[in-house]
Protein backbone atom coordinates (compact mmCIF):
# COMPACT_ATOMS: atom_id res chain seq x y z
CA UNK A 1 0.00 0.00 0.00
CA UNK A 2 2.97 2.29 0.10
CA UNK A 3 3.98 2.14 -3.00
CA UNK A 4 0.74 2.72 -4.71
CA UNK A 5 0.32 5.64 -1.85
CA UNK A 6 3.60 7.27 -2.95
CA UNK A 7 2.73 7.28 -6.25
CA UNK A 8 -0.84 8.74 -6.11
CA UNK A 9 0.23 11.05 -3.61
CA UNK A 10 2.71 11.57 -6.55
CA UNK A 11 -0.03 12.25 -9.30
CA UNK A 12 -1.92 14.20 -7.58
CA UNK A 13 0.90 17.00 -6.44
CA UNK A 14 1.59 16.77 -10.12
CA UNK A 15 -1.83 17.69 -11.28
CA UNK A 16 -1.66 20.20 -8.61
CA UNK A 17 1.53 21.84 -10.26
CA UNK A 18 0.24 21.41 -13.83
CA UNK A 19 -3.14 21.53 -13.88
CA UNK A 20 -3.59 18.62 -16.15
CA UNK A 21 -5.76 15.65 -15.81
CA UNK A 22 -4.59 12.21 -14.02
CA UNK A 23 -6.40 10.48 -16.69
CA UNK A 24 -6.01 10.17 -19.81
CA UNK A 25 -9.36 10.66 -21.89
CA UNK A 26 -9.29 13.82 -23.92
CA UNK A 27 -12.78 14.88 -21.86
CA UNK A 28 -10.75 14.71 -18.66
CA UNK A 29 -8.03 17.44 -19.88
CA UNK A 30 -7.86 20.57 -17.99
CA UNK A 31 -6.64 23.85 -19.88
CA UNK A 32 -5.10 26.37 -18.48
CA UNK A 33 -6.99 29.74 -19.22
CA UNK A 34 -5.13 32.32 -21.81
CA UNK A 35 -3.70 35.23 -20.01
CA UNK A 36 -6.55 37.60 -19.05
CA UNK A 37 -6.03 41.32 -20.92
CA UNK A 38 -5.58 43.63 -18.39
CA UNK A 39 -4.83 47.45 -18.60
CA UNK A 40 -2.87 48.48 -15.90
CA UNK A 41 -4.24 51.29 -13.61
CA UNK A 42 -0.49 51.79 -12.06
CA UNK A 43 2.56 49.60 -12.94
CA UNK A 44 4.27 48.10 -9.59
CA UNK A 45 7.46 49.32 -9.33
CA UNK A 46 10.58 46.40 -8.83
CA UNK A 47 12.90 47.79 -6.15
CA UNK A 48 15.18 45.02 -6.01
CA UNK A 49 15.77 41.04 -6.90
CA UNK A 50 18.59 38.72 -5.99
CA UNK A 51 19.32 35.01 -6.08
CA UNK A 52 18.76 32.38 -2.74
CA UNK A 53 19.89 29.87 -4.74
CA UNK A 54 18.26 27.09 -7.17
CA UNK A 55 14.93 27.74 -5.30
CA UNK A 56 12.09 24.83 -5.67
CA UNK A 57 12.86 23.70 -8.91
CA UNK A 58 9.65 21.56 -10.28
CA UNK A 59 9.44 19.80 -6.73
CA UNK A 60 5.94 20.82 -4.70
CA UNK A 61 7.17 22.83 -2.40
CA UNK A 62 5.57 25.94 -0.77
CA UNK A 63 9.42 27.03 0.80
CA UNK A 64 8.79 30.83 0.70
CA UNK A 65 10.63 33.92 2.67
CA UNK A 66 9.81 35.39 5.92
CA UNK A 67 10.25 39.19 7.59
CA UNK A 68 11.25 40.58 10.73
CA UNK A 69 13.07 44.15 11.74
CA UNK A 70 13.96 45.08 8.20
CA UNK A 71 15.48 41.66 7.14
CA UNK A 72 13.72 39.47 4.25
CA UNK A 73 15.07 35.21 5.64
CA UNK A 74 14.59 33.33 2.34
CA UNK A 75 15.76 29.71 1.45
CA UNK A 76 16.86 27.27 -1.27
CA UNK A 77 15.67 23.38 -1.37
CA UNK A 78 19.46 22.59 -1.43
CA UNK A 79 20.30 24.32 1.74
CA UNK A 80 21.41 27.81 1.32
CA UNK A 81 19.17 30.39 3.76
CA UNK A 82 20.43 33.76 3.05
CA UNK A 83 19.72 37.15 4.94
CA UNK A 84 18.56 40.33 3.06
CA UNK A 85 18.09 43.86 3.86
CA UNK A 86 14.66 44.62 2.59
CA UNK A 87 15.26 47.91 1.85
CA UNK A 88 17.94 47.27 -0.56
CA UNK A 89 18.61 43.44 -1.19
CA UNK A 90 21.65 43.21 -0.47
CA UNK A 91 23.19 40.16 1.77
CA UNK A 92 23.91 40.22 5.34
CA UNK A 93 24.94 36.95 5.36
CA UNK A 94 24.64 33.14 4.26
CA UNK A 95 24.34 29.94 5.92
CA UNK A 96 24.57 26.49 3.88
CA UNK A 97 22.90 23.44 5.83
CA UNK A 98 23.43 21.04 2.85
CA UNK A 99 25.68 17.98 4.17
CA UNK A 100 29.31 17.33 3.23
CA UNK A 101 29.78 14.38 1.74
CA UNK A 102 33.67 14.48 1.45
CA UNK A 103 33.35 12.79 -2.26
CA UNK A 104 35.09 14.90 -4.49
CA UNK A 105 34.26 17.85 -1.91
CA UNK A 106 30.48 17.77 -2.86
CA UNK A 107 27.43 18.54 -0.82
CA UNK A 108 23.97 16.12 -0.51
CA UNK A 109 21.11 18.43 -0.30
CA UNK A 110 19.43 19.72 2.70
CA UNK A 111 15.82 19.13 1.57
CA UNK A 112 14.29 22.30 2.81
CA UNK A 113 10.57 22.16 2.67
CA UNK A 114 9.23 23.63 5.55
CA UNK A 115 9.40 27.38 4.74
CA UNK A 116 10.63 29.74 6.46
CA UNK A 117 9.71 31.66 10.04
CA UNK A 118 11.43 34.43 11.98
CA UNK A 119 10.61 34.93 15.96
CA UNK A 120 12.62 36.59 18.33
CA UNK A 121 16.68 35.92 17.88
CA UNK A 122 16.45 32.75 15.60
CA UNK A 123 14.95 32.08 11.69
CA UNK A 124 13.58 28.19 11.62
CA UNK A 125 12.79 25.81 8.50
CA UNK A 126 12.19 21.88 8.42
CA UNK A 127 13.17 19.64 5.96
CA UNK A 128 11.90 16.42 4.27
CA UNK A 129 14.94 14.77 5.77
CA UNK A 130 13.13 15.31 9.21
CA UNK A 131 15.45 17.70 10.58
CA UNK A 132 14.17 20.80 12.02
CA UNK A 133 17.35 24.05 11.86
CA UNK A 134 17.48 27.15 14.28
CA UNK A 135 19.67 29.46 12.75
CA UNK A 136 20.90 32.87 14.52
CA UNK A 137 19.45 35.71 12.87
CA UNK A 138 22.36 38.07 13.65
CA UNK A 139 25.18 36.04 11.45
CA UNK A 140 23.02 32.73 10.39
CA UNK A 141 24.65 30.06 12.69
CA UNK A 142 23.25 27.45 13.82
CA UNK A 143 22.17 27.54 17.37
CA UNK A 144 20.37 24.12 17.20
CA UNK A 145 18.43 21.51 14.81
CA UNK A 146 16.56 18.24 16.19
CA UNK A 147 15.50 15.43 14.85
CA UNK A 148 11.11 15.90 13.71
CA UNK A 149 8.97 12.08 13.60
CA UNK A 150 8.58 12.92 9.70
CA UNK A 151 9.22 14.98 6.89
CA UNK A 152 8.47 18.87 8.10
CA UNK A 153 6.34 20.16 4.50
CA UNK A 154 4.46 23.41 6.24
CA UNK A 155 6.66 25.51 8.08
CA UNK A 156 7.22 26.04 12.17
CA UNK A 157 5.04 28.22 13.86
CA UNK A 158 6.93 29.61 16.78
CA UNK A 159 4.20 30.24 20.42
CA UNK A 160 4.67 30.62 24.17
CA UNK A 161 7.95 29.11 23.57
CA UNK A 162 8.29 26.23 21.78
CA UNK A 163 8.22 25.78 17.89
CA UNK A 164 5.32 23.72 16.18
CA UNK A 165 6.06 21.31 13.40
CA UNK A 166 3.34 19.28 11.72
CA UNK A 167 5.05 16.51 9.87
CA UNK A 168 3.98 14.68 6.82
CA UNK A 169 3.36 11.30 8.64
CA UNK A 170 0.32 13.16 10.87
CA UNK A 171 2.37 14.22 14.12
CA UNK A 172 2.19 17.41 15.71
CA UNK A 173 5.60 18.37 17.61
CA UNK A 174 6.40 20.76 20.03
CA UNK A 175 10.06 21.60 20.56
CA UNK A 176 12.02 23.77 22.82
CA UNK A 177 12.07 27.14 21.44
CA UNK A 178 15.57 27.83 23.48
CA UNK A 179 17.44 23.88 22.32
CA UNK A 180 15.36 22.55 20.58
CA UNK A 181 14.20 19.46 22.71
CA UNK A 182 10.78 18.08 22.07
CA UNK A 183 8.49 18.80 24.63
CA UNK A 184 5.35 16.66 22.93
CA UNK A 185 4.21 14.84 20.32
CA UNK A 186 0.54 14.29 19.13
CA UNK A 187 -0.59 11.91 16.93
CA UNK A 188 -3.55 13.21 14.67
CA UNK A 189 -3.90 9.94 12.38
CA UNK A 190 -3.33 9.60 8.57
CA UNK A 191 -5.56 8.41 6.40
CA UNK A 192 -4.06 5.87 3.58
CA UNK A 193 -3.87 7.80 0.79
CA UNK A 194 -3.28 11.83 1.14
CA UNK A 195 -2.08 14.72 -0.39
CA UNK A 196 1.63 15.92 0.02
CA UNK A 197 1.74 18.83 1.89
CA UNK A 198 0.61 20.05 6.03
CA UNK A 199 -1.33 22.08 7.52
CA UNK A 200 0.66 24.87 9.65
CA UNK A 201 -1.27 25.71 13.09
CA UNK A 202 -2.65 28.79 14.56
CA UNK A 203 -2.80 29.50 17.84
CA UNK A 204 -4.27 31.49 19.96
CA UNK A 205 -5.26 31.71 24.36
CA UNK A 206 -2.72 28.69 24.62
CA UNK A 207 -4.38 26.24 21.67
CA UNK A 208 -3.02 25.20 18.76
CA UNK A 209 -5.23 24.53 15.90
CA UNK A 210 -4.09 22.61 12.85
CA UNK A 211 -5.51 21.17 10.57
CA UNK A 212 -5.34 16.81 9.57
CA UNK A 213 -4.92 14.76 6.37
CA UNK A 214 -8.29 12.59 7.71
CA UNK A 215 -10.55 15.91 6.91
CA UNK A 216 -10.67 17.02 10.57
CA UNK A 217 -9.73 20.14 12.36
CA UNK A 218 -7.85 19.79 16.17
CA UNK A 219 -7.72 21.58 18.43
CA UNK A 220 -4.15 21.28 21.49
CA UNK A 221 -3.42 22.45 24.59
CA UNK A 222 -0.07 23.62 23.99
CA UNK A 223 1.49 23.90 27.55
CA UNK A 224 0.27 19.63 28.09
CA UNK A 225 0.09 18.72 24.29
CA UNK A 226 -2.94 17.49 24.57
CA UNK A 227 -5.80 17.02 22.46
CA UNK A 228 -8.90 18.72 23.47
CA UNK A 229 -11.37 18.58 20.44
CA UNK A 230 -11.32 17.69 16.62
CA UNK A 231 -14.05 18.40 14.06
CA UNK A 232 -14.63 16.84 10.68
CA UNK A 233 -15.23 19.66 8.15
CA UNK A 234 -14.85 17.65 5.03
CA UNK A 235 -16.12 14.10 4.64
CA UNK A 236 -14.42 11.23 2.02
CA UNK A 237 -17.27 10.87 -0.93
CA UNK A 238 -16.31 10.22 -4.71
CA UNK A 239 -15.86 6.91 -7.03
CA UNK A 240 -12.31 6.85 -6.55
CA UNK A 241 -9.46 7.38 -4.38
CA UNK A 242 -8.50 10.93 -5.48
CA UNK A 243 -12.16 11.88 -5.58
CA UNK A 244 -12.39 10.93 -1.76
CA UNK A 245 -9.27 12.92 -0.40
CA UNK A 246 -10.23 15.31 1.91
CA UNK A 247 -6.62 16.89 3.52
CA UNK A 248 -7.15 19.74 5.25
CA UNK A 249 -3.90 20.94 4.66
CA UNK A 250 -4.25 25.11 4.75
CA UNK A 251 -3.24 26.91 7.40
CA UNK A 252 -6.74 27.68 10.09
CA UNK A 253 -7.11 31.63 10.53
CA UNK A 254 -8.30 32.70 13.96
CA UNK A 255 -10.31 35.98 14.44
CA UNK A 256 -12.63 36.92 17.10
CA UNK A 257 -13.04 33.14 18.67
CA UNK A 258 -13.88 31.90 15.40
CA UNK A 259 -11.57 29.09 13.60
CA UNK A 260 -11.88 29.39 9.47
CA UNK A 261 -10.80 26.27 8.03
CA UNK A 262 -10.32 24.99 4.41
CA UNK A 263 -10.70 21.41 3.48
CA UNK A 264 -9.50 20.07 -0.12
CA UNK A 265 -12.51 18.28 -1.94
CA UNK A 266 -14.62 19.12 0.95
CA UNK A 267 -15.73 22.40 3.01
CA UNK A 268 -14.82 25.99 4.00
CA UNK A 269 -16.39 26.45 7.41
CA UNK A 270 -16.68 28.40 10.71
CA UNK A 271 -15.89 26.77 14.30
CA UNK A 272 -16.27 27.98 17.37
CA UNK A 273 -12.77 27.98 18.81
CA UNK A 274 -13.50 27.03 22.41
CA UNK A 275 -15.70 23.84 21.65
CA UNK A 276 -15.24 23.21 17.53
CA UNK A 277 -18.71 23.48 16.89
CA UNK A 278 -19.27 24.24 13.06
CA UNK A 279 -21.74 28.01 12.59
CA UNK A 280 -21.30 27.22 8.82
CA UNK A 281 -19.89 25.96 6.32
CA UNK A 282 -20.07 26.27 2.59
CA UNK A 283 -18.61 24.01 0.01
CA UNK A 284 -15.19 24.80 -1.27
CA UNK A 285 -11.87 23.36 -1.18
CA UNK A 286 -8.71 24.17 -1.55
CA UNK A 287 -5.08 23.32 -0.72
CA UNK A 288 -3.81 27.24 -0.54
CA UNK A 289 -3.46 28.84 2.85
CA UNK A 290 -6.26 31.93 3.08
CA UNK A 291 -6.76 35.58 3.81
CA UNK A 292 -9.41 36.87 6.47
CA UNK A 293 -9.46 40.53 6.48
CA UNK A 294 -12.68 43.33 7.91
CA UNK A 295 -15.09 40.78 7.58
CA UNK A 296 -14.14 39.13 4.36
CA UNK A 297 -12.39 35.75 3.49
CA UNK A 298 -10.15 35.68 0.37
CA UNK A 299 -9.16 32.72 -0.95
CA UNK A 300 -8.11 30.56 -4.18
CA UNK A 301 -9.77 27.14 -4.78
CA UNK A 302 -9.03 24.24 -6.29
CA UNK A 303 -9.51 25.69 -9.54
CA UNK A 304 -7.99 28.73 -9.38
CA UNK A 305 -11.01 31.01 -8.75
CA UNK A 306 -10.31 33.52 -6.86
CA UNK A 307 -13.40 34.00 -4.23
CA UNK A 308 -14.18 36.82 -1.82
CA UNK A 309 -16.73 35.81 0.93
CA UNK A 310 -18.07 37.24 4.18
CA UNK A 311 -17.08 36.11 7.55
CA UNK A 312 -21.06 36.31 8.58
CA UNK A 313 -22.19 32.82 7.13
CA UNK A 314 -19.95 32.62 3.98
CA UNK A 315 -21.59 34.50 1.60
CA UNK A 316 -20.15 34.96 -1.87
CA UNK A 317 -19.04 38.65 -2.35
CA UNK A 318 -17.63 38.00 -5.62
CA UNK A 319 -15.49 35.84 -7.69
CA UNK A 320 -12.80 36.30 -10.00
CA UNK A 321 -12.83 33.14 -12.70
CA UNK A 322 -10.11 34.19 -15.44
CA UNK A 323 -7.29 32.52 -13.72
CA UNK A 324 -8.48 28.87 -13.97
CA UNK A 325 -6.22 26.37 -14.04
CA UNK A 326 -3.53 28.83 -13.97
CA UNK A 327 -1.98 27.58 -10.53
CA UNK A 328 -2.04 30.00 -8.87
CA UNK A 329 -0.44 30.87 -5.51
CA UNK A 330 -2.18 31.60 -2.10
CA UNK A 331 -3.18 35.33 -2.06
CA UNK A 332 -1.62 38.26 -0.18
CA UNK A 333 -3.05 41.26 0.35
CA UNK A 334 -1.02 44.50 0.04
CA UNK A 335 -1.95 47.99 -0.14
CA UNK A 336 -5.25 47.45 -0.18
CA UNK A 337 -5.14 45.17 -3.02
CA UNK A 338 -5.25 41.14 -3.13
CA UNK A 339 -2.01 39.22 -5.07
CA UNK A 340 -1.30 36.31 -6.69
CA UNK A 341 1.04 35.31 -8.86
CA UNK A 342 0.70 32.02 -11.70
CA UNK A 343 3.25 29.14 -12.81
CA UNK A 344 3.98 30.94 -15.39
CA UNK A 345 5.77 33.83 -14.07
CA UNK A 346 2.91 36.74 -13.75
CA UNK A 347 1.62 38.66 -11.05
CA UNK A 348 -1.87 39.56 -10.52
CA UNK A 349 -3.60 42.63 -8.85
CA UNK A 350 -6.85 42.40 -7.65
CA UNK A 351 -9.60 45.15 -6.46
CA UNK A 352 -10.74 43.67 -2.66
CA UNK A 353 -14.10 45.13 -3.72
CA UNK A 354 -15.11 43.91 -6.80
CA UNK A 355 -12.27 41.54 -7.84
CA UNK A 356 -11.53 43.62 -10.91
CA UNK A 357 -8.02 43.27 -12.09
CA UNK A 358 -6.26 46.47 -11.35
CA UNK A 359 -2.68 45.83 -12.93
CA UNK A 360 -0.37 42.48 -14.26
CA UNK A 361 3.01 42.12 -14.93
CA UNK A 362 5.36 39.02 -15.98
CA UNK A 363 7.94 38.75 -13.38
CA UNK A 364 9.92 35.29 -13.31
CA UNK A 365 9.48 32.79 -16.21
CA UNK A 366 10.27 29.85 -14.07
CA UNK A 367 6.86 30.74 -11.92
CA UNK A 368 5.42 30.94 -8.69
CA UNK A 369 4.20 28.18 -6.09
CA UNK A 370 4.59 30.13 -2.86
CA UNK A 371 2.36 33.15 -1.91
CA UNK A 372 3.87 36.77 -1.74
CA UNK A 373 4.56 38.33 1.60
CA UNK A 374 4.58 41.81 3.03
CA UNK A 375 7.73 42.96 4.23
CA UNK A 376 7.70 46.35 5.55
CA UNK A 377 6.20 48.78 2.39
CA UNK A 378 7.66 46.28 0.01
CA UNK A 379 5.78 43.21 -1.28
CA UNK A 380 8.36 40.21 -1.50
CA UNK A 381 7.77 36.93 -3.39
CA UNK A 382 10.44 34.00 -4.62
CA UNK A 383 10.04 32.19 -7.76
CA UNK A 384 10.53 28.29 -8.12
CA UNK A 385 14.15 29.19 -9.82
CA UNK A 386 14.87 31.09 -6.58
CA UNK A 387 14.95 34.37 -7.11
CA UNK A 388 13.61 36.57 -4.62
CA UNK A 389 12.12 39.95 -5.81
CA UNK A 390 10.51 43.15 -3.89
CA UNK A 391 7.70 45.61 -5.06
CA UNK A 392 6.20 49.12 -4.23
CA UNK A 393 3.14 50.03 -5.21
Amino acid sequence: MQLRKTLLVGLVSAALLSGCSLFNSEEDVVTMSPLPKVENQFTPSKTWSTSVGDGIGEYYSHLRPAYQDGTVYAADRHGIVKALDAESGKEKWKADLSEKTGFFSSNRSALLSGGVTVAGSNAYVGSEKAVVYALNTSDGTLAWQAKAAGEVLSRPVVSDGMVLVHTSNGQLQAFNEADGAVKWTVNLDMPALSLRGESAPSTAYGAAIVGGDNGRVNAVLMQQGQLIWQQRISQPSGATEIDRLNDVDTTPVIVDGVVYALGYNGNLAALDLRSGQIMWKRELGSVSDFIVDAGRIYMVDQNDRVIALSTEGGVTVWTQSELLHRNLTPPAMYNGYLVVGDSEGYLHWINTTDGRFVAQQKVDSSGFLSAPMVAGEKLVVQAKGGEVYAFTR
